[in-house]
């Protein structure tokens, strides 16, 4: 099994990489500021923030909402699943195919990430995060364009 950090060339891959993405139809740079704007309701200085780091620091700080916890998963997948949607690395990500995904941290957040081999990787594992999914829909859109039909079942009399 091969495995790619959200660095170098798969730079795109990661949530600090430029691309727009919105929240509350306000639009942001990027998916990290999103996901930091997401855990409160103060989120005017979070948008204005033209780096990954700045959104970061500040979503350190904030208040987070009531339920933030159960919440931060299903959050963070909407983001990456809109960020890929309206992006045009969508091909980029798809021609990682069956690769593990992992979410290299310098910083040590072994929650979202891996550090030093260690971690819950849940930006990078690719059976139960939205690249999979993402992948999975993105294919099917592809071949219903096609005029194929690949959905479970298809092709059966």
């Amino acid at each position: 099994m091969w495995s790619i950090p959200f660095r170098g060339e798969a730079f795109f891959l990661s949530n600090c990489f430029p691309s727009p993405v919105q929240l509350g139809g306000v639009m942001y740079r990027m998916a990290e500021a999103v996901f930091q704007a997401a855990k409160t309701t103060e989120r005017a200085q979070i948008q204005a923030c033209l780096s990954p780091a700045a959104a970061r620091v500040l979503g350190r700080r904030v208040t987070l909402r009531p339920g933030w916890d159960e919440l931060r998963l299903g959050v963070m997948r909407a983001i990456v699943a809109q960020k890929f949607r309206l992006s045009p690395v969508a091909d980029r990500l798809l021609a990682t195919g069956d690769t593990w995904l992992e979410e290299g941290t310098t910083q040590g957040d072994r929650f979202w990430g891996m550090a030093n081999g260690c971690g819950e990787n849940q930006l990078g594992r690719p059976v139960e995060n939205p690249w999979w999914r993402f992948r999975e829909r993105y294919e099917r859109r592809k071949d219903v364009t096609r005029g194929e039909d690949r959905s479970p079942g298809a092709g059966r009399a």
